[in-house]
Protein backbone atom coordinates (compact mmCIF):
# COMPACT_ATOMS: atom_id res chain seq x y z
CA UNK A 1 0.00 0.00 0.00
CA UNK A 2 2.81 2.38 1.07
CA UNK A 3 4.28 0.93 -2.41
CA UNK A 4 0.89 2.38 -4.03
CA UNK A 5 0.71 5.61 -3.01
CA UNK A 6 4.65 6.97 -2.94
CA UNK A 7 4.51 6.02 -6.46
CA UNK A 8 1.52 7.09 -8.00
CA UNK A 9 1.06 10.33 -5.59
CA UNK A 10 3.65 11.19 -3.37
CA UNK A 11 6.68 10.96 -5.86
CA UNK A 12 4.32 13.01 -8.66
CA UNK A 13 3.72 15.55 -6.04
CA UNK A 14 7.15 15.58 -5.22
CA UNK A 15 8.55 16.22 -8.32
CA UNK A 16 5.51 18.33 -10.30
CA UNK A 17 6.07 20.95 -7.10
CA UNK A 18 10.27 21.04 -7.96
CA UNK A 19 9.37 21.49 -11.50
CA UNK A 20 6.79 24.74 -11.05
CA UNK A 21 9.64 26.07 -8.29
CA UNK A 22 12.04 25.46 -11.13
CA UNK A 23 10.41 27.66 -13.09
CA UNK A 24 8.95 30.45 -10.84
CA UNK A 25 11.59 30.25 -7.87
CA UNK A 26 8.71 31.48 -5.05
CA UNK A 27 8.29 28.09 -3.35
CA UNK A 28 4.54 29.58 -2.11
CA UNK A 29 3.66 30.29 -5.78
CA UNK A 30 4.56 26.97 -6.85
CA UNK A 31 2.63 25.37 -3.75
CA UNK A 32 -0.73 27.58 -4.93
CA UNK A 33 0.13 26.33 -8.80
CA UNK A 34 0.87 22.45 -7.38
CA UNK A 35 -3.06 22.89 -5.43
CA UNK A 36 -4.94 24.43 -8.02
CA UNK A 37 -3.91 21.39 -10.87
CA UNK A 38 -4.48 18.88 -8.26
CA UNK A 39 -8.09 20.58 -7.18
CA UNK A 40 -8.64 20.67 -11.04
CA UNK A 41 -7.55 16.76 -11.41
CA UNK A 42 -9.92 16.12 -8.56
CA UNK A 43 -12.87 18.29 -10.13
CA UNK A 44 -14.88 15.17 -11.46
CA UNK A 45 -14.99 13.93 -7.54
CA UNK A 46 -15.87 17.41 -6.54
CA UNK A 47 -18.24 17.62 -8.64
CA UNK A 48 -20.07 14.58 -7.67
CA UNK A 49 -20.09 15.26 -4.47
CA UNK A 50 -21.39 18.29 -4.50
CA UNK A 51 -24.38 16.89 -6.73
CA UNK A 52 -24.80 13.80 -4.56
CA UNK A 53 -25.06 16.30 -1.65
CA UNK A 54 -27.89 18.32 -3.64
CA UNK A 55 -29.59 15.03 -4.79
CA UNK A 56 -29.60 14.05 -0.62
CA UNK A 57 -31.04 17.17 0.36
CA UNK A 58 -34.26 16.67 -2.26
CA UNK A 59 -34.71 13.49 -0.75
CA UNK A 60 -35.24 14.83 2.93
CA UNK A 61 -39.08 15.34 3.11
CA UNK A 62 -38.89 11.91 1.50
CA UNK A 63 -36.58 10.22 3.88
CA UNK A 64 -38.33 12.25 6.83
CA UNK A 65 -41.60 10.42 5.97
CA UNK A 66 -40.13 7.12 6.45
CA UNK A 67 -38.47 7.86 9.19
CA UNK A 68 -42.13 9.13 10.83
CA UNK A 69 -43.62 6.01 8.89
CA UNK A 70 -41.18 3.37 10.76
CA UNK A 71 -40.37 5.25 13.58
CA UNK A 72 -40.54 2.25 15.88
CA UNK A 73 -39.16 -0.68 13.18
CA UNK A 74 -35.51 0.27 12.79
CA UNK A 75 -35.63 -2.63 10.15
CA UNK A 76 -38.37 -1.73 8.24
CA UNK A 77 -37.25 1.59 7.88
CA UNK A 78 -33.25 0.60 6.81
CA UNK A 79 -35.32 -1.32 3.99
CA UNK A 80 -37.40 1.77 2.96
CA UNK A 81 -34.25 3.82 3.30
CA UNK A 82 -32.56 1.47 0.74
CA UNK A 83 -35.24 0.79 -1.57
CA UNK A 84 -35.51 5.09 -1.84
CA UNK A 85 -32.26 5.62 -2.51
CA UNK A 86 -32.11 2.34 -5.59
CA UNK A 87 -35.30 4.48 -6.88
CA UNK A 88 -33.72 7.77 -6.95
CA UNK A 89 -30.16 6.60 -7.85
CA UNK A 90 -28.91 8.36 -4.66
CA UNK A 91 -25.56 6.87 -2.44
CA UNK A 92 -25.59 8.70 1.09
CA UNK A 93 -21.59 7.45 0.87
CA UNK A 94 -20.76 8.42 -2.78
CA UNK A 95 -19.81 12.19 -1.38
CA UNK A 96 -16.98 9.94 0.83
CA UNK A 97 -14.95 9.43 -2.01
CA UNK A 98 -14.08 13.13 -2.67
CA UNK A 99 -13.04 13.95 1.17
CA UNK A 100 -10.77 10.78 1.29
CA UNK A 101 -9.02 11.56 -1.67
CA UNK A 102 -8.38 14.87 -0.95
CA UNK A 103 -7.38 13.71 2.65
CA UNK A 104 -4.55 11.55 0.74
CA UNK A 105 -3.87 14.10 -1.06
CA UNK A 106 -3.17 16.36 2.07
CA UNK A 107 -1.51 13.35 3.38
CA UNK A 108 1.24 13.31 0.74
CA UNK A 109 1.71 17.50 0.50
CA UNK A 110 2.00 17.06 4.19
CA UNK A 111 5.00 14.98 3.86
CA UNK A 112 6.74 16.67 0.61
CA UNK A 113 6.70 19.52 2.82
CA UNK A 114 8.01 18.03 5.91
CA UNK A 115 10.45 15.47 3.80
CA UNK A 116 11.74 18.98 2.38
CA UNK A 117 12.09 20.70 5.91
CA UNK A 118 14.04 17.69 7.37
CA UNK A 119 16.29 18.10 4.19
CA UNK A 120 17.17 21.17 5.41
CA UNK A 121 15.30 22.45 2.01
CA UNK A 122 17.40 20.67 0.32
CA UNK A 123 15.92 18.78 -2.59
CA UNK A 124 16.65 14.85 -2.68
CA UNK A 125 17.86 14.31 -5.98
CA UNK A 126 17.52 11.09 -5.27
CA UNK A 127 13.78 11.40 -5.50
CA UNK A 128 13.42 13.80 -8.77
CA UNK A 129 12.97 11.94 -12.05
CA UNK A 130 15.36 11.85 -14.95
CA UNK A 131 14.15 14.63 -16.62
CA UNK A 132 13.74 17.49 -13.28
CA UNK A 133 16.45 19.21 -12.62
CA UNK A 134 17.80 19.64 -8.85
CA UNK A 135 17.21 23.40 -7.70
CA UNK A 136 19.14 22.54 -4.58
CA UNK A 137 18.35 24.97 -1.83
CA UNK A 138 14.97 25.44 -1.53
CA UNK A 139 13.26 29.35 -0.66
CA UNK A 140 11.11 28.58 2.50
CA UNK A 141 9.71 32.44 1.76
CA UNK A 142 6.31 33.03 0.29
CA UNK A 143 6.48 36.57 -0.81
CA UNK A 144 9.33 37.30 1.86
CA UNK A 145 7.11 37.44 4.97
CA UNK A 146 5.68 33.77 5.41
CA UNK A 147 8.04 31.00 6.43
CA UNK A 148 6.05 27.75 4.63
CA UNK A 149 8.28 25.25 6.60
CA UNK A 150 7.78 25.81 9.99
CA UNK A 151 4.74 25.90 12.62
CA UNK A 152 3.88 28.47 14.60
CA UNK A 153 5.69 28.41 18.15
CA UNK A 154 3.73 30.31 20.66
CA UNK A 155 6.33 30.39 23.17
CA UNK A 156 8.42 32.67 20.59
CA UNK A 157 6.04 34.48 18.71
CA UNK A 158 7.24 37.23 16.94
CA UNK A 159 5.71 40.32 14.34
CA UNK A 160 7.02 37.73 11.88
CA UNK A 161 4.67 35.23 13.30
CA UNK A 162 1.41 37.53 11.88
CA UNK A 163 1.90 36.72 8.45
CA UNK A 164 1.51 32.87 9.42
CA UNK A 165 -1.28 33.64 11.66
CA UNK A 166 -2.79 35.58 9.15
CA UNK A 167 -2.82 32.98 6.59
CA UNK A 168 -4.11 29.96 9.15
CA UNK A 169 -6.96 32.86 10.41
CA UNK A 170 -7.97 32.96 5.98
CA UNK A 171 -7.75 28.96 5.80
CA UNK A 172 -10.29 28.22 9.01
CA UNK A 173 -12.27 31.12 7.91
CA UNK A 174 -12.57 29.94 4.06
CA UNK A 175 -13.59 26.68 5.70
CA UNK A 176 -16.08 28.10 7.86
CA UNK A 177 -17.43 30.04 4.90
CA UNK A 178 -17.74 26.86 2.67
CA UNK A 179 -19.54 24.75 5.01
CA UNK A 180 -21.96 27.66 5.65
CA UNK A 181 -22.91 27.96 2.13
CA UNK A 182 -23.39 23.89 1.96
CA UNK A 183 -25.48 24.40 4.61
CA UNK A 184 -27.58 27.20 3.28
CA UNK A 185 -28.82 24.77 0.12
CA UNK A 186 -31.03 22.30 2.96
CA UNK A 187 -34.21 23.06 3.47
CA UNK A 188 -35.07 24.42 7.32
CA UNK A 189 -38.13 23.15 8.70
CA UNK A 190 -40.26 24.16 11.66
CA UNK A 191 -39.36 22.77 14.77
CA UNK A 192 -42.57 21.77 15.38
CA UNK A 193 -42.60 19.59 11.93
CA UNK A 194 -38.97 18.17 13.37
CA UNK A 195 -39.23 14.56 13.96
CA UNK A 196 -36.39 11.86 14.39
CA UNK A 197 -32.85 13.64 13.64
CA UNK A 198 -31.41 13.52 10.69
CA UNK A 199 -27.56 12.59 10.74
CA UNK A 200 -26.24 13.99 7.77
CA UNK A 201 -28.07 17.21 8.79
CA UNK A 202 -26.48 17.48 12.12
CA UNK A 203 -23.08 16.06 10.82
CA UNK A 204 -23.82 19.15 8.10
CA UNK A 205 -23.89 21.38 11.47
CA UNK A 206 -21.42 20.15 13.47
CA UNK A 207 -18.79 20.33 10.68
CA UNK A 208 -19.50 24.40 10.33
CA UNK A 209 -17.64 24.59 13.82
CA UNK A 210 -15.58 21.06 13.59
CA UNK A 211 -14.10 21.95 9.75
CA UNK A 212 -12.69 25.21 10.68
CA UNK A 213 -11.44 23.86 14.27
CA UNK A 214 -9.10 21.30 12.60
CA UNK A 215 -8.21 24.06 10.13
CA UNK A 216 -6.77 26.28 12.73
CA UNK A 217 -5.02 22.90 14.60
CA UNK A 218 -3.58 21.90 10.81
CA UNK A 219 -2.18 25.49 10.65
CA UNK A 220 -0.78 25.60 13.72
CA UNK A 221 0.57 22.19 14.12
CA UNK A 222 2.11 21.99 10.89
CA UNK A 223 4.21 24.09 8.67
CA UNK A 224 2.73 27.11 6.89
CA UNK A 225 2.47 25.58 3.58
CA UNK A 226 0.39 23.19 4.83
CA UNK A 227 -1.96 26.16 5.86
CA UNK A 228 -1.43 27.57 2.27
CA UNK A 229 -2.21 24.53 0.62
CA UNK A 230 -5.89 23.97 2.58
CA UNK A 231 -6.65 27.85 1.75
CA UNK A 232 -6.38 27.82 -1.95
CA UNK A 233 -7.52 23.93 -1.85
CA UNK A 234 -11.02 25.34 -0.53
CA UNK A 235 -11.01 28.86 -2.24
CA UNK A 236 -11.42 26.43 -5.00
CA UNK A 237 -14.09 24.51 -3.76
CA UNK A 238 -16.44 27.66 -3.13
CA UNK A 239 -14.90 28.93 -6.30
CA UNK A 240 -16.19 25.45 -8.08
CA UNK A 241 -19.66 25.76 -5.46
CA UNK A 242 -20.44 29.14 -7.05
CA UNK A 243 -20.28 27.96 -10.49
CA UNK A 244 -21.90 25.03 -10.44
CA UNK A 245 -24.84 27.17 -8.61
CA UNK A 246 -24.75 29.66 -11.38
CA UNK A 247 -24.61 27.19 -14.48
CA UNK A 248 -27.39 25.29 -12.43
CA UNK A 249 -30.12 28.57 -12.23
CA UNK A 250 -28.88 29.39 -15.76
CA UNK A 251 -30.60 26.06 -17.07
CA UNK A 252 -34.16 27.03 -16.62
CA UNK A 253 -33.60 30.58 -18.76
CA UNK A 254 -32.13 28.62 -21.76
CA UNK A 255 -34.35 25.82 -21.61
CA UNK A 256 -37.47 28.37 -21.66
Amino acid sequence: MTFLFDTFIYYPIYNLLVLIYNIIPDFGVAIIILTVLIKFLLFPLSKKQIESQKKMQELQPKIKAIQGKYKNDKEKQSRAMMELYKESGSNPFSGCLPMIAQLVFLIAIYRVLFNISQAGLVINQADLYSFIASPGQINKMFVGVVDLASAIEFSQITLSSLPHILLVILAAGAQFIQTKMMMAKQPIKPAAAQGEPDFSEMMTKQMLFLGPLLTLFIGIKFPAGLALYWLVSTVFMILQQRYMEKKESSVPAITK
